[in-house]
């Protein structure tokens, strides 16, 4: 079923929207969810919750593309839980992906956050349309979708070091574009 259906379903409020998303989107919400929380009963309840989200919000949104409204809600929503979690030190994934982007994604003060979000989301986009589209999708999949390392070196036949470098060049190249543009660090 194409997204615009599935989309459609949930303006119609009807319940088939929610069993073709998880048929389409299921084991994509769900590997997203497992990559930051670790745990499979978290991430099922997260991808539980990214239904109820879609089911909630589909009335106000009407989103083109569905695999990355669905990813970005899912990926905050287990963002959220790890946070809510975290003083329980169940996790290690999430903690692991935002100790490798601190050094090139800056703190941020209460009062500038919305302001200098939007502008480091502006920044981190261009700078990722600028990659060669493999980097891109290595990035992406490293730190959007919480993959792990071994993981995708398994599956890109690549040693995990060489990986590890790669990753860690393009983390390098990220920090100069927001020094280039003025964002602190």
């Amino acid at each position: 079923m194409e997204d615009r259906d599935i989309v459609a379903l949930y303006w119609a409020r009807s319940e088939d929207a929610v069993r073709e998303t998880q048929a389409k989107y299921g084991a994509f919400c769900l590997a997203i969810a497992r990559n930051l929380l670790g745990l499979a009963q978290d991430a099922e309840e997260c991808v539980n919750d990214t239904y109820f989200e879609a089911w909630d919000s589909m009335p106000t949104q009407r989103p083109a593309r569905l695999r990355p409204w669905l990813g970005r809600v899912v990926r905050n929503l287990s963002i959220d839980r790890y946070r809510r979690d975290h003083a329980k030190k169940r996790y290690d994934g999430m903690e692991l992906l935002l100790s490798e982007l601190e050094d090139c994604v800056p703190a941020q003060d209460p009062v500038d956050r919305v302001l200098e979000a939007k502008e480091l989301g502006e920044v981190i986009t261009s700078w990722l349309q600028s990659l060669p589209a493999a980097d891109r999708r290595l990035f992406l999949r490293r730190y959007w979708n919480g993959e792990a390392l071994k993981d995708l070196a398994a599956e890109l036949h690549e040693k995990p070091e060489r990986l590890a470098q790669q990753m860690l060049r393009l983390r390098r190249a990220l920090q100069s574009k927001l020094e280039q543009e003025g964002i602190s660090l």
